[in-house]
C-alpha cells in the first residue's frame, strides 16, 4: 500500500531512535501476506486515506503525538537534533491539512475549544482524547451541556469523535472504565454515536464512516478505545479487512455459525472483554455457546442482532456479558431493549461484576480473581443432552 510505505519514510539525514524505528518497520511486514495491522497502524491508514480525499484532521489529546499507551507515534523526534517530523505531513497525496497538539490536563477547558471549533471548521475531523477514559469526567459540563445536546438546544451538529480508553485491566477504578453508561444514558434523538470496537479494521472503517455520513447523519461519535487490545493479536486485522471491509455494528461468531443448530446460549457483549472470553483456556472446543460482539450500542442495532438470532433456532438464553458493574456498562442501556426485541423467550440474563459504587477493584488480585468468574461463567452449566428441535417460535418482529 503507497500509504504505508509513505508513512514508513523518513528525510534525508533523520535518525529515529532504532528501538522505536524496528517497531515502526514492522508494519511493512504487518500489510503482507499473514501480517497483523494493529490498531495506531490502522489509525494512521485511516488518516492517511482522508487526507488523500481531502478531509482536514485534527487531533488533541494528553499525548496524543507519541499516545499514551506509545502505540501511536504520529510525531517523530530525531534522536541526535531533536528535530521534529509528521509523517503523516509527507503523504504525497494528501490535499487537506493535519495537526495533532499535546493537551495539558484541563479536560473542560481543552474540549470546550475543540467542541467550538467543530463549529467553526465544519468540514474538519476533529478528534479528542482522554489519556484514559475516566478522565472524561473533567469534561462532562461540556458533554452534557453541548455535545450530547447539540443539535436539541443549539441546533448544531458536530461530528466530532470522543476516544476514551476503556477496559478493565486490573490497573484501579480511576483506569479502568470510560464511563461508557453515561454516554447511553445520554444518548436519545439521534444526538450520539457510541462504538466500542474489538479490532482495527473496525476502528479504520468507523473513522472512515464518521466522514462519509458528515453531510448526511452528522452526530457525535464516542469511541470506546482499548488498551490491552492496543496490541493484541486478536485485535489485529488483515490489510484486506481495511481494503474490501465494511463497518459492522454487530460481529457474529462464524464458529459456533457452522453449528448453529447446537447452539443453545447467545453471549452479547462488547469491547475488549470479548477477547478474555473467546481466548479462555476453559472454553470446549465444541460449545453449545456463540459469543456475539456489539460493536455499536448506539443506535442500537436491533435490525442486525434479530438477524444474528434468528440463525440459532435452539436458543434458550441469551445473556450479556460485560466486565463493568451491574449498576454500569450497558447492561442497562441493551437489557429493555433486548427485551423489547425478542419478548419473553428465550430469556436474558446477566453476567459481570456486582452493583457497585466504585468502577473497578483496587486490588489487581482481586480484579483477577473478579475477571476469571465472570469468563468461567460464560461456560457453566452447559452440560446435558443436546438440544431439542428447533422451536416453530422465531425471534419477534423489531420495529425500529
Amino acid at each position: 500500500m503507497a500509504y504505508n510505505e509513505e508513512l514508513l519514510a523518513r528525510p534525508e539525514g533523520f535518525t529515529t531512535h532504532p528501538k522505536l524505528e524496528r517497531n515502526l518497520l514492522a508494519r511493512r511486514a504487518a500489510v503482507g501476506p499473514g501480517g497483523g495491522i494493529d490498531w495506531a497502524h490502522a489509525e494512521s491508514l485511516a488518516f492517511a486515506s482522508l487526507l488523500a480525499e481531502g478531509t482536514p484532521i485534527r487531533l488533541t489529546g494528553q499525548d496524543a503525538e507519541r499516545g499514551t499507551f506509545s502505540q501511536r507515534h504520529l510525531v517523530l523526534h530525531d534522536a541526535v537534533t531533536g528535530s521534529r517530523f509528521v509523517p503523516l505531513h509527507a503523504v504525497k497525496e494528501a490535499r487537506a491539512s493535519f495537526a495533532v497538539y499535546n493537551s495539558p490536563l484541563s479536560e473542560a477547558a481543552v474540549l470546550g475549544f475543540e467542541y467550538g471549533y467543530s463549529g467553526q471548521s465544519e468540514n474538519t475531523l476533529i478528534l479528542w482524547e482522554a489519556q484514559f477514559g475516566d478522565f472524561a469526567n473533567a469534561g462532562q459540563v461540556i458533554i452534557d451541556q453541548f455535545i450530547s445536546a447539540a443539535r436539541a438546544k443549539w441546533r448544531q451538529h458536530p461530528w466530532m469523535v470522543l476516544l476514551l480508553p476503556h477496559g478493565y485491566e486490573g490497573q484501579g477504578p480511576e483506569h479502568s472504565s470510560g464511563r461508557l453508561e453515561r454516554f447511553l444514558q445520554l444518548a436519545g434523538g439521534d444526538n450520539l454515536r457510541v462504538a466500542n470496537c474489538t479490532t482495527a479494521a473496525q476502528y479504520f472503517h468507523l473513522l472512515r464512516l464518521q466522514v462519509a455520513l458528515r453531510d448526511v447523519d452528522a452526530r457525535p461519535l464516542v469511541l470506546m478505545t482499548p488498551k490491552s487490545l492496543l496490541r493484541h493479536p486478536l485485535a489485529s486485522s488483515r490489510l484486506t479487512d481495511l481494503a474490501e471491509g465494511s463497518f459492522q455494528s454487530v460481529i457474529d461468531d462464524e464458529t459456533a455459525r457452522t453449528n448453529s443448530d447446537e447452539v443453545t446460549r447467545l453471549i452479547l457483549c462488547t469491547g475488549k472483554v470479548y477477547v478474555d472470553v473467546v481466548s479462555n483456556s476453559a472454553r470446549p472446543e465444541a460449545s453449545r455457546v456463540a459469543v456475539v460482539r456489539v460493536e455499536q450500542l448506539y443506535p442500537f442495532p436491533g435490525t442486525e442482532l434479530q438477524a444474528i438470532m434468528a440463525g440459532y433456532p435452539n436458543l434458550r438464553e441469551i445473556i450479556w456479558l460485560q466486565e463493568e458493574p451491574k449498576n454500569m456498562g450497558a447492561w442497562s442501556f441493551m437489557a429493555p431493549r433486548l427485551r423489547d426485541l425478542i419478548g419473553r423467550d428465550p430469556s436474558i440474563d446477566y453476567i459481570g461484576r456486582p452493583d457497585r459504587a466504585s468502577p473497578a477493584e483496587g486490588s489487581p488480585n482481586v480484579h483477577q480473581l473478579e475477571q476469571a468468574r465472570i469468563v468461567a461463567e460464560a461456560f457453566s452449566g452447559l452440560q446435558g443432552p443436546p438440544p431439542p428441535p428447533a422451536r416453530s417460535q422465531g425471534v419477534k418482529q423489531h420495529a425500529r
